[in-house]
């Protein structure tokens, strides 16, 4: 099992032993959705209610090695937790509290990775976080799963949960998006 998946599912069965609600977006989720491309880090969203960060933060830290000296003060502050596995890859986990977060995790499904089965967020929902992040490598994974997916992908769903994400953006988001809906989708 690669370095990667093997810290994926180091976290994953720590969090379901705990019976967190959680799922993986970023890199790992594209590799089921899109077109896989080299990651080095896992990449997660751990629900976490506001005023509880400190909490999640402590349980990830007694388990994970921090990967910053002040892990925790950045957890609270950023509500994300930046952690290191037993084989020194990176693992990013999102304090999600809002509610497109919930919902996300709630759609999540587990996929066969072969050597793993892991929960990934749906492929709508790596398309809302990938626009909302808006960097330009983000733009080529939304792309990828727009070509992969196309024939299956709910925009309906798509542009519901964007929109309000968008607004705290630009309308540009909105209207990139669209633009790939009609090119590809």
């Amino acid at each position: 099992m690669s370095a990667l998946f093997a810290a994926a599912a180091q976290i994953q069965k720590f969090l379901r032993d705990a019976d967190e609600r959680f799922c993986f977006i970023g890199g790992i989720a594209l590799q089921r959705w899109g077109e896989p491309r080299f990651t080095r880090d896992v990449d997660l969203t751990l629900l976490c209610p506001y005023g509880a960060e400190a909490q999640a933060a402590d349980r990830l830290l007694a388990c994970f090695a921090a990967r910053i000296p002040e892990a925790r003060a950045f957890a609270l502050q950023h509500r994300v937790v930046l952690l290191r596995s037993a084989s020194d890859v990176p693992i990013d986990v999102a304090l999600g509290g809002i509610p497109f977060e919930e919902r996300c995790v709630g759609r999540a499904t587990d996929f066969d990775f072969g050597e793993i089965r892991l929960v990934t967020c749906s492929a709508e929902d790596l398309v809302v976080l990938k626009a909302f992040a808006g960097r330009d490598r983000d733009w080529i994974d939304i792309e990828s799963v727009v070509i992969r997916q196309a024939r299956s992908l709910d925009w309906a769903l798509v542009f519901e949960e964007l929109a309000p994400l968008a607004e705290l953006r630009s309308a540009e988001t909105m209207t990139r998006l669209q633009r790939l809906k009609q090119d590809f989708g």
